[in-house]
């Protein structure tokens, strides 16, 4: 993305550089409900910063980068991971694919790139990094979702744990940017409406890339009774579960044939609101923490969760 366009004026979408610069000092740590409408892009960008960290902090341990976190403004002291795992200097997944390794590290470098340009452009409004769980809470979501017959989920175990991890998030960062879009405010050229769906295309490319590879692999066995495309299909399943009583998600198999494209039958990427994004991440209904944000999101975000 281009830093330069991409600049704190045009993002936060308000009028004359006066009324930015107070938004911004308003939205440290984060604003709430004393919000007008015309006043939560900053709040909105704010929340995908949390899960931007999230991704980062996965990609970046998984391609043993997880340092290079730090010098993007996040807090890799702060990101709990699996028991014996660094994901620092090299100490990341032992990949099996130089082509998967490949994929992780460009994922990595985007997710990274994200993380950077929303802080620059919310500058002293960018909310800090929060407590990231990577360990318990994906053991947690591989025996929920499993119905308890995966324990002791690792996604840094191996290239296909791996890619069943990168499914928890992948499809609920479109849906995420999705549905935030109809809350932005400023819909002019190079503004906050065009470089969401900017990140939201990124989101979808890294997305279609995890489930292509998971579906070549759909037939492999994780487990002796659950192969690739099962538990592909029992975290979406557990995904739609708790973000409310929409059906928003698919497996890699729909009907016997290739769902690579999570869509709806007009070929439409689902939307997804802030609150329904919070209970796939806390993996609960309408929690305020828990699953990978054990100790809660940074900020607050009462104005969009209640939308």
């Amino acid at each position: 993305m281009n830093e330069t366009r991409f600049d704190r004026r045009k993002f936060l979408g308000v009028a004359g550089a006066t009324a930015a610069t107070g938004l911004l000092a308003g939205c440290a740590p984060a604003m709430g409900m004393g919000q007008t409408r015309a006043n939560l892009d900053a709040t909105i960008f704010n929340f995908a910063l949390n899960l931007e960290y999230l991704e980062a902090a996965f990609y970046l341990a998984a391609t043993g980068r997880l340092q290079e976190l730090d010098a993007a403004g996040g807090n890799s002291s702060k990101v709990i991971l699996p028991a014996g795992f660094t994901g620092r200097n090299g100490d990341g997944v032992k990949f099996a694919s130089g082509d998967v390794r490949d994929y992780a590290n460009e994922i990595a470098s985007d997710e990274l790139a994200h993380v950077r340009v929303i802080r620059k452009v919310l500058g002293v409004g960018a909310v800090s990094q929060p407590t990231l769980d990577l360990g318990p809470a994906f053991a947690a979501a591989g025996a929920a979702a499993s119905g308890g017959a995966i324990t002791g989920f690792n996604p840094f175990a191996n290239d296909l744990f791996f890619l069943h991890g990168a499914f928890i998030f992948e499809d609920v960062g479109v849906s995420a940017y999705k549905g935030a879009a109809r809350l932005l405010t400023d819909a002019g050229a190079g503004g906050n409406l065009e470089n969401a769906a900017g990140i939201l295309a990124v989101e979808a490319y890294h997305a279609g890339m995890i489930r292509t590879l998971l579906h070549q692999q759909r037939n492999t066995d994780v487990t002796p009774t659950l192969k690739v495309a099962d538990v592909v299909q029992a975290i979406s399943n557990l995904r739609d579960s708790v973000d409310g009583p929409l059906d928003l998600d698919q497996g890699i198999v729909e009907k016997g044939a290739a769902n690579i494209v999570l869509a709806d039958t007009n070929g439409i990427a689902y939307s997804r609101t802030p609150r329904q994004v919070g209970n796939i991440v806390f993996l609960a209904p309408n929690a305020a923490k828990g699953g990978f944000f054990p100790e809660g999101l940074s900020g607050n975000f009462s104005a969009i969760l209640a939308l």
